[in-house]
């Protein structure tokens, strides 16, 4: 029986830690993926909206922009 050194632990750490990333990345698809990105957008969005005068205008080109993004067909 062979005994892992310390390198070869590590390397397949890595490999193990990139096999897990792929399969998360690769599930991550459509409507998730899309979400990811325009929850943060629309957060944002909220935020701005408290500026007097242009917050709204701004508000509402981020709310758009979020809606181009959620009709992206992936």
């Amino acid at each position: 029986m062979q005994v892992m050194s310390a390198k070869q632990g590590q390397v397949v750490r890595w490999m193990t830690r990139t096999a897990v990333l792929g399969l998360l990345m690769s599930s991550l698809s459509g409507c998730v993926l899309t979400k990811l990105v325009t929850v943060p957008m629309r957060l944002v969005g909220a935020v701005v909206s408290i500026i007097p005068v242009a917050g709204n205008t701004a508000n509402k080109a981020v709310q758009t922009a979020a809606d181009t993004v959620d009709d992206i067909p992936l």
